[in-house]
């Protein structure tokens, strides 16, 4: 079989990928970039395509030759505005399905949330069920998958989330939050490849939710029990603390971070994530397993552990990280500027270059941590940052030693800001 999969990188979508390609089925991958999941996977075809910038049916014609079955997995929790959610669910997918009428692909699954046809409260339910609505509309035989939220091994997204909640000490009680009927990601991926065979029935809506209804405390309370810690204690916190956290996610978004807490997710968090499984394990004989279950069967090792503890401690780090060279570029600049003059001109220098070296170093220092803060450009900026940081080692040791002897230790301090750099980079990916 000759598979078009849309989405290849994400949770589900890399999930799916590494099982057909397992079977020795041929996979055209599409995604907007990961080269980290495409080189895990070179078996398959890979095409970079943004479903987001897709304007006509034509763009997919080259991929849809001598393919069986279409799988779209894609999905953005949100991007700039609600035209970036409206692109990927929905004007995007609908180019997508257009197409495959014209070249004769009639299998496309298509994956969903659950409770979008019944309730839309952010643009992110709206759009998807305008998605669903366009593949309805089409004479393809479709499938439309609507899963909760879908957790697995893997520390990705609601799983990495809950992770990271659960290392907490003390978790903030989640009074809005609607319940939820977690899914396990190899019942989703279990259901996707049903019905990708032939004989599988078609023109189907299906709700993909797991057998419990949990808050969202619950769910945090048996990740604690899988790590093996005690239950955390609840805390009621400020609705304005917590609107202003939500804030801070949208503002971490707009920096271009991956972040789960933000304005649009606690809109989803309220609508919550519960269905009807009867029909979906009906029709496909899969029997949901619980969360508990699930991770019960394969316990917590020491890796899990490290991760959930510095799931929480990740943005802190890059904030430190930014706002130190930010701050030292801004001290440069202003109350500083005299003691940088007065270090150049005790190292021998003199003339118009000293005041150019303070400005060259603080300009660096300032580039570098805002570069930092953005996810795009920040790989970069920690390397340049550790190699400026030797720079200012060695210009240190040569024109001022005395500083190795300060009781302050500013030359010694060096080392630990390398190394915060190196374990910035060390965390850097999210997937």
């Amino acid at each position: 079989m000759k598979v078009l999969l849309i989405g290849a990188t994400g949770l589900i979508g890399s999930s799916i990928l590494a099982k057909l390609l397992s079977a020795g089925h041929a996979v055209i991958a599409v995604s907007r970039g990961r080269a980290n999941v495409r080189r895990q996977f070179p078996q398959a075809q890979w095409v970079s395509i943004d479903l987001r910038s897709v304007d006509s049916a034509q763009e997919w014609t080259p991929y849809l030759e001598g393919v069986d079955a279409v799988v779209n997995c894609a999905g953005v929790l949100g991007g700039s505005g609600s035209d970036s959610t409206d692109a990927a669910h929905s004007r995007g997918p609908a180019t997508l399905f257009a197409a495959c009428e014209q070249a004769g692909v009639k299998r496309v699954i298509h994956f969903s949330a659950v409770g979008v046809d019944r309730q839309t409260p952010s643009e992110f339910s709206k759009s998807k069920a305008e998605g669903d609505a366009a593949l309805r509309a089409t004479g393809l035989d479709w499938v439309i998958l609507r899963p909760s939220v879908v957790l697995g091994r893997r520390a990705y997204g609601g799983s990495a989330l809950f992770r990271g909640l659960a290392a907490l000490p003390l978790l903030p009680r989640f009074r809005d939050a609607g319940e939820l009927q977690i899914v396990q990601l190899d019942d989703v991926v279990a259901t996707a490849l049903f019905f990708l065979a032939p004989s599988a029935p078609a023109r189907v809506e299906l709700e993909i939710v797991g057998p419990q209804r949990l808050t969202f405390n619950e769910v945090v309370a048996i990740y604690r029990k899988w790590l093996g810690s005690r239950p955390a204690q609840l805390v009621d916190v400020p609705d304005r603390l917590i609107d202003w956290m939500y804030r801070l996610g949208d503002f971490c978004a707009w920096l271009g971070w991956r972040t789960p807490i933000r304005s649009i997710a606690k809109q989803e968090m309220v609508r919550g994530a519960i269905g009807d499984p009867t029909q979906w394990t009906d029709m496909t004989g899969i029997k949901p397993q619980s969360l508990e279950a699930a991770l019960m069967a394969e316990p917590a090792d020491v890796r899990e552990k490290w991760f959930a503890r510095i799931y929480a401690l990740k943005p802190l780090i890059f904030a430190v990280t930014a706002l130190f060279w930010i701050s030292t570029a801004l001290v440069s600049y202003g109350p500083g500027w005299d003691i940088g003059l007065g270090l150049l001109y005790e190292g021998g220098l003199s003339g118009p270059i000293v005041p150019l070296a303070v400005i060259a170093g603080a300009t660096s220092d300032l580039i570098i941590g805002v570069a930092i803060a953005f996810r795009r450009t920040s790989k970069i900026a920690l390397v340049a940052a550790l190699i400026l940081s030797f720079v200012y080692l060695i210009l240190g040791t040569i024109l001022v030693p005395r500083l190795w002897r300060e009781p302050l230790g500013p030359m010694l301090k060096i080392w630990s800001v390398m190394v915060l750099n190196v374990v910035s980079l060390a965390i850097v990916d999210d997937r």
